[in-house]
Parts: structure tokens; C-alpha cells; sequence
């Protein structure tokens, strides 16, 4: 089920700027913010296999598309490389996993409906980034906690507030100044928001999580964040971590050798194939919300992607209670259409 304001007929909401043997180049149109266009490009494997998204960079876009004429060595999925908001090629402005991360959920759901022929299971979704991509794993897994049916985050950002304090040369901060509008001390919340760490007890996805111990860009301590806030959740069983001992420095992958990093690649390979079964979210429960929360059986926006709530739901008896700090506005849907407004309580 696709929700939001999302164009559904293909002329639309899809419009293919070329094609090749293994290769296609696409714009689609934003279900947040109708009228942005953006880019993916999705490689095609030698025979039907798994969807893979693949994220780029903080300060990259997607790899430059071209025409291919036969498979890319060493590929065997579906690969969608979603270019976010405000990059190369799309419209629209970064905002640090606000809306761009609905920009992936659009790209997934469009791969499923026009490349199906390539798929063995559309149901079954992978998801691998690193370095500001990794950051992206970490916080979609958790707004999208049924979406993804394994998820590998290499050196990845998962506390915003704690990168935003710690950016000795300010190489990021910059960037967070412009797509989030404020520090840490100022206004927690939505660097909260943004942050895999603070949504991390909504994680139904296993999680390869591995990072060097001495990266300067994105310190080691980012993954342990997120370990700390797995296990205080009781998600630790689901993530395998590993520490590259010694490796790191400016770059992520300093003093990687080539065995070690054919073992990680192998270690992404063996994730994804023992995982290839979809995730549902259990009959009734609770989830934090930051900013907004999807699931294939409900979606919750709230008034701003900065804000924080927490939905505890019973589907049986389709009961729906949001929380807050503040008594923030919201929107529930559901797949029938209904669509129900209200104004959180404001937690005690």
C-alpha cells in the first residue's frame, strides 16, 4: 500500500528518461511534497532476484546513471540507488532524514509495481548504506519498521545531537545547520527525530551493523550509540556488530585490507540471503514517531517532521492512542482510506 499524495498512474508518477539492457534511468514524483521530482537509477540483474536499495553519501548523490548493455559484474539484485532530495539530480532540499526517507519509500514502491518481472518476491525489501547512508538505515528501519527485510549499516550516523557536538572542523555541522535549522542545545527534538538511536525500540529488521574504531568522520561511538539504545530495548538479538579494530581515519575504510573487506562483503551477502523473508508488525503495540511513522497497516504524520510522539495501537479492535511531550496534531490512515485527525495527550 502506498500512502500520501502519490500520483498513482504511471504516466504521472513515473517518467523513465531512458533505458537500457541492465540499466534504467528514472524521475518520480515526491507523495510528500507533489510537484518534486526525483531521481533513481535501478540496475538489473542477470535473472530475477531480490530488491536492493542502496544509499549514498552525505554529501554525495547517487552514482552518475549510464546506459549498460550487460550486467554489472559482481550484482545479483535489483538494485535502486535513490538520489535524495536536493542532490545532482533531484529537486527539492536535503532535510537530514526528514522527507528524504520518504523519498526511498517511493522509489521501493514504484520498483515493485513497474519492475515486478524482476523480482522473485516484491515483498522482500534490502536496504544498505554507509557513512551518512548508514545514518539513513538506522533511521529508516525505525519509520519504516516493516518495510525492510534486513538492513546493512556500515559506519553510520545514529545520533544527530552527539555528531552535531562532536564535528571538531564543523565539516558537518554546517550541513545540520541548514537542513534541520537549529542546534542540539537550543531544540532536542528534532535531531531526536532524525536519529536511529531514539527510535531505535521500534527495530523489526535484522541489522548488520559494523564500523571501524578509528574513524574521525563518524566515530565508532555513533554504532555503539545505537547498541546501547538496541539492547536497553531488547533489540539486540537482531543486529550482528562488528568492530573493525584499527580501522578508520579521515576515510571510513582506512587500513581496511582486501581480506577484510571481502569478508564484509561477504558477511552483506549471507545477511540478506538468510533474511529474505517480508517483516509484519505485531496485532498491537507501540512505536515512537519521529516526525512521521509507515507501516502496511497504518501511517502516522505528524504536524512537522521535527516532532516526537509514540502510538500505542490495538489493529484488533483498531484503537490508536498518540502521546507527546507537546499536544502535537496528527494524521492517521489507514489502507480502507479512512483517515482520522487528532491532537496528541501530552505525556505526564
Amino acid at each position: 500500500m502506498t500512502y500520501g499524495n502519490d500520483v498513482r498512474k504511471e504516466t504521472a508518477g513515473i517518467r523513465l528518461e531512458w533505458s537500457s539492457s541492465y540499466q534504467d534511468f528514472l524521475y518520480y514524483e515526491s507523495s510528500v511534497t507533489p510537484g518534486t521530482l526525483l531521481a533513481m537509477n535501478v540496475i538489473k540483474p542477470e535473472k530475477p532476484s531480490f530488491l536492493l536499495v542502496r544509499l549514498h553519501g552525505l554529501h554525495m548523490s547517487m552514482p552518475e546513471p549510464q546506459k549498460r548493455d550487460s550486467p554489472l559484474p559482481g550484482n545479483d539484485y535489483l538494485v535502486v540507488q535513490v538520489d535524495m532530495r536536493g542532490r545532482a539530480y533531484s529537486e527539492g532540499s536535503p532535510d537530514c532524514n526528514g522527507y528524504e526517507l520518504v523519498d526511498i519509500y517511493d522509489a521501493v514502491k514504484l520498483v515493485q509495481r513497474h519492475y515486478s518481472e524482476w523480482l522473485v518476491d516484491p515483498a522482500v525489501v534490502f536496504v544498505a548504506g554507509g557513512s551518512g547512508g548508514g545514518g539513513n538505515v538506522l533511521a529508516a528501519i525505525n519509520k519504516f519498521p516493516d518495510l525492510f527485510a534486513a538492513a546493512v549499516a556500515l559506519y553510520g550516523i545514529s545520533d544527530y545531537a552527539e555528531w552535531y557536538a562532536t564535528d571538531r572542523i564543523g565539516e558537518f555541522r554546517d550541513d545540520m545547520d541548514a537542513w534541520i535549522g537549529c542546534a542540539p542545545w537550543d531544540e532536542p527534538e528534532p535531531f531526536e527525530a532524525r536519529s536511529g538511536a531514539c527510535l531505535a525500540e521500534n527495530q523489526l529488521t535484522p541489522l548488520l551493523l559494523a564500523h571501524g574504531t578509528f574513524d574521525s568522520r563518524v566515530p565508532v561511538g555513533q554504532s555503539r550509540s545505537y547498541m546501547r539504545a538496541a539492547e536497553k530495548s531488547g533489540k539486540s538479538p537482531l543486529i550482528r556488530y562488528r568492530e573493525l579494530i584499527g580501522v578508520g581515519g579521515e576515510e571510513h575504510t582506512d587500513r581496511l585490507t582486501e581480506e577484510e573487506l571481502r569478508r564484509l562483503g561477504q558477511e552483506k551477502d549471507d545477511h540478506f540471503q538468510s533474511h529474505a523473508k517480508s517483516i509484519d508488525i505485531p496485532s498491537c503495540g507501540s512505536f515512537v514517531i519521529g516526525g512521521y511513522l509507515y507501516t502496511k497497516q497504518f501511517v502516522i504524520y505528524l504536524d512537522h517532521i521535527d516532532h516526537i510522539a509514540r502510538v500505542s495501537y490495538d489493529l484488533g479492535r483498531n484503537q490508536f492512542k498518540v502521546t507527546a511531550r507537546r499536544p502535537y496534531p496528527y494524521r492517521i490512515l489507514t489502507p480502507d482510506g479512512t483517515v482520522t485527525s487528532g491532537t496528541a495527550n501530552t505525556a505526564t
